[in-house]
């Protein structure tokens, strides 16, 4: 496993829209893998492969004392509720910014190993599951502020996780 170098804001693989996965082969774990070393060395709660540069549809989450969810192919089937959450991300570090989300979604996708899932968030999960979900298709979550100058700085080390 390796620790990979995450993609600064405004880098452009941010702004492409990945490739769905066709083959879920050794390359996929290993990249899943290194996506999960690389979340935990940077202290976040998820992480897009675009994020490490690689324009592929493959994301992970891991909730503070829960088990790390790896995602291929997630898309979201079912949103419900709102609610306004502060969010930070690991490609814009230093700063957050209060944006909408939804209260409760609902994603399917394939696990590490091909099998299919669904997963059904609330609160936090529901808030990282869109927020990386939002980074596959080239979406940070500036996009939904009125303007960058809505943003904030937050001291390092603040007690929200990146997302």
């Amino acid at each position: 496993m390796a620790v990979l170098p995450i993609s600064l804001y405004p880098d452009s693989p941010l702004r492409q829209k990945s490739k769905r996965v066709r083959n879920i082969d050794g390359s996929i774990q290993r990249l899943i893998d290194d996506m999960v070393e690389t979340l935990h060395h940077a202290r976040g709660v998820g992480l897009a492969a675009p994020q490490i540069g690689v324009p592929l549809r493959v994301v992970v989450i891991e909730l503070p004392g829960e088990e790390t969810l790896a995602l291929v192919n997630p898309q979201i089937v079912k949103r419900s509720g709102g609610r306004t959450v502060e969010e930070g991300c690991l490609s814009i570090p230093g700063y957050r910014g209060e944006i909408k989300r939804s209260a409760k979604v609902t994603v399917k996708g394939l696990d590490r190993h091909g099998k299919e899932v669904r997963v059904k968030g609330e609160e936090l999960m529901a808030q990282a599951l869109e927020h990386e979900i939002d980074h596959l298709n080239g979406v940070l979550y500036v996009d939904y502020l009125e303007s960058m100058e809505k943003l904030f700085e937050v001291e390092a080390g603040a007690e929200a996780p990146e997302i």
